[in-house]
């Protein structure tokens, strides 16, 4: 990579940002592209966004992914498209030359390559979704016309509360019900749920911290959230369950290639040539998903 008077700047934003693999993938499909442009990690507190997002377009910043905390926060802050709007979260932006930041979503067509990835068919299904937080309004966008039944969970009554009455508002025909954060009421559903999904930030950044269920059932499992070798919290309470279960860098590896394509108007690139790429980076079994090839 030659590095230029004529380098553009692409970039995530979010905090904690260290552990991002985006840079990996998207400096590599620069290189794959011949574009003349760096992908770099911006930390970045949330008292300092707005800010930041001012400061980053003064500065000439082509375009920006935005992971937590701050997917939710940025939507007042830039001017959404129809998806981001309907889903009340933001994950891309990028600038018009006025200063202005353009955003769209793209979580949720990584959640919806993952699961038609794994050829799951989801109608007059469970589905169990984990947390309320931005990813969790990307995964309910992608589910909302699989004619599934979704059944919320997180830690916060009044964020569940308030997710739930959105997606009532937002996606009248999916059936969603709320549940608390207690064992004895999620472990029985967990058990009929063809697809269990976790948005929560549990075992970000490779913590050492257990999922506090058993996720006994026969189905799928999806993890947003991605390690090194892919074996979060969350997947390896699924798999000793006897589930099939995907950590976030099949999703991550979507909806860059997703973002990418819209910073740059042209095709997406392969994304199993780049998780294969990616996994032999990490040291990880090259695994690419069913319905991926």
């Amino acid at each position: 990579m030659k590095i230029n008077g004529k380098t553009d700047v692409y970039g995530i934003v979010g905090w904690p940002v260290a552990h991002s693999l985006s840079p990996l993938f998207q400096n590599h499909f620069l290189q794959q592209q011949g574009i003349n442009a760096v992908y770099v990690p911006f930390p970045v507190e949330q008292a300092g966004l707005t800010t930041a997002l001012q400061g980053l377009a003064a500065a000439g910043v082509r375009g920006l992914n935005v992971t937590v905390p701050h997917k939710e926060a940025l939507l007042s802050l830039v001017s959404p498209d129809q998806d981001a709007r309907l889903i009340g979260a933001v994950n891309t932006l990028k600038c018009d030359g006025s200063g202005t930041w353009q955003a769209t979503n793209t979580d949720w067509r990584g959640f919806r390559a993952v699961i038609d990835g794994l050829g799951l068919s989801l109608a007059g299904c469970r589905v169990l979704l984990f947390g309320a937080g931005g990813t969790a309004r990307a995964a309910v966008h992608a589910l909302a016309d699989c004619g599934a039944h979704l059944t919320l969970c997180n830690r916060s009554d009044s964020r569940r509360e308030a997710l739930l009455t959105h997606i009532i508002q937002a996606y009248p025909e999916l059936q969603c019900e709320g549940v608390p954060w207690q064992a004895e009421v999620v472990e029985p559903l967990c058990a009929g749920a063809t697809l269990i999904i976790n948005t929560t930030t549990i075992g970000l950044g490779g913590a050492p911290q257990a999922f506090p269920f058993m996720l006994a059932g026969n189905g799928a499992a999806i993890d947003a959230v991605y390690c090194r070798d892919g074996n979060t919290s969350f997947c390896h309470a699924a798999r000793q369950a006897g589930r099939t279960a995907v950590d976030g860098l099949p999703m991550l590896i979507a909806q860059g290639a997703a973002s990418f394509a819209w910073w740059h108007d042209m095709p997406e690139p392969s994304r199993a040539d780049i998780l294969a790429y990616m996994q032999q980076r990490l040291g990880r079994p090259t695994e690419i998903l069913p319905e991926w090839q």
